[in-house]
């Protein structure tokens, strides 16, 4: 008997049979992102993380012009200036809450960006679609309320241009590169129109081929650490990697040949040393800097790049004196 029942043989078991009907085939599963260890549940981290106040870094761009004008300091310059600085944050983060939405499924595929508090389901759907609506809506009404007419123009543009992006220009190869540059150069051109001041042509184009650059830096970065490209954007189809190094190349030696002769003609005007000449050698060397991050693929967000690279952090402090005092000593 021993030996039908398997038991005192040390025979292992036989498995019981299964009975009813037929397993089913099992459906794809959809996994959600594991959530940061940051967020440990919190609604009111996860919605701070879904404004990425980190990117604000970006929004410190609406001081170059006056910076470049040397008018900072004037009450009438920099309060205007202030103002544009946190409209443009609030529209921005609006942006970025849209843009999760948007992308919550290539998101979720993202190495990285499965992270963000959106694709994670830390913050539910309908609270995003609220803040993203009151966020964008409040920008543009602020802008129209407290400063000019023309920043509320500019805040408006960049809100339109950047919904536009996100609901079907993205999609659009090189279109895509134009248009995600524009929202730096929109954040430049704010703070000389908020405070009512005249941009310089070469201030122009220093910032829509120094955009220009970051932008493509940032598309080769994806392309070469994301195996499957299409997988988190489809435009990485239409592009190659040697098409990007040459956008990038093109877009620094634009954005150098602008700024150096922005700097010999403001150094014209001035008597003594050339300070604004001289601030070329620290900015092409950041450019530089910048590059071999970009050629490494590490260039995915501009922000992390400038804070975590502590030479091109001193190259930018050095070209911030150099140029300021050739600026407010002219």
């Amino acid at each position: 008997m021993s030996s039908s029942t398997g038991q005192g043989t040390g025979a292992k078991p036989a498995s019981p049979a299964v009975t009813g009907p037929a397993t089913q085939p099992s459906l794809p599963v959809v996994e959600l992102a594991p959530r940061l260890p940051g967020f440990r549940g919190s609604l009111s981290w996860g919605i701070v993380r879904a404004l990425r106040p980190r990117q604000w870094v970006k929004n410190f761009l609406v001081l170059a012009a006056p910076l470049a004008a040397g008018a900072i300091f004037d009450p009438d310059v920099l309060g205007p200036t202030a103002i544009a600085f946190v409209l443009f944050c609030l529209a921005s983060s609006g942006v970025y809450v849209v843009n999760d939405l948007r992308d919550m499924e290539e998101d979720r595929r993202h190495p990285r960006k499965r992270f963000r508090a959106i694709p994670a389901g830390v913050v539910p759907i309908p609270l995003a679609v609220v803040m993203g609506v009151v966020l964008l809506v409040g920008s543009v009404t602020a802008a129209v309320l407290l400063t000019r007419p023309a920043l509320a123009g500019v805040i408006g543009s960049y809100v339109v241009i950047s919904l536009c992006y996100s609901f079907f220009l993205k999609n659009q190869p090189v279109i895509d590169l134009a248009v995600v540059a524009s929202g730096f150069l929109l954040r430049g051109i704010a703070g000389g129109v908020a405070a009512g001041l005249p941009l310089s042509q070469w201030f122009l184009l220093v910032a829509a081929f120094g955009s220009l650059f970051m932008v493509a830096g940032k598309r080769y970065s994806e392309l070469i650490v994301m195996g499957d490209a299409a997988a988190t954007r489809r435009t990485l189809q239409e592009y190659s990697a040697s098409y990007l190094r040459f956008v990038w190349s093109l877009s620094a030696g634009v954005a150098c040949t602008a700024y150096s002769l922005w700097a010999f003609e403001l150094g014209q005007e001035q008597d003594g040393v050339p300070w604004a000449a001289i601030s070329i050698g620290p900015f092409v060397l950041g450019i530089l800097r910048y590059a071999v991050d970009v050629d490494k693929g590490a260039a995915g967000a501009p922000e992390e790049i400038v804070l975590g690279d502590r030479v091109l952090l001193l190259l930018a402090a050095l070209w911030a004196v150099t140029v300021g005092v050739g600026v407010f000593t002219r």
